[in-house]
């Protein structure tokens, strides 16, 4: 493969990552619907660190498990931002 072949491909992933992405966003969306019904907080640590454990334990590389950790750190950080927006929509207008 050439390089014009290769970022296609990149492209393809790219596409599905932010397809992936969305779709886990919405489950956190239903997950902090779910805790407000409960009233059970948003932030939970104990689950936040099984989530980066699991993403560290599936990681074959070529990425490190730090770098892995981070990559998550950040989702799980905007899907929180996601959850709190959903349950308060006037406190962040500016985040689109």
């Amino acid at each position: 493969m050439n390089i014009a072949d290769w970022r296609r491909r990149m492209d393809e992933i790219d596409k599905k990552l932010v397809d992936l992405l969305n779709e886990r966003s919405q489950c956190a969306l239903e997950i902090g619907r779910i805790k407000q019904e409960q009233g059970i907080p948003i932030y939970q640590p104990a689950r936040e660190n099984e989530v980066l454990s699991n993403a560290e334990s599936n990681n074959k590389g070529p990425l490190s498990h730090g770098a892995i950790r981070r990559l998550f750190e950040r989702i799980i950080d905007e899907a929180r931002s996601a959850e709190r927006l959903a349950m308060h929509p006037d406190s962040d207008k500016d985040s689109k």
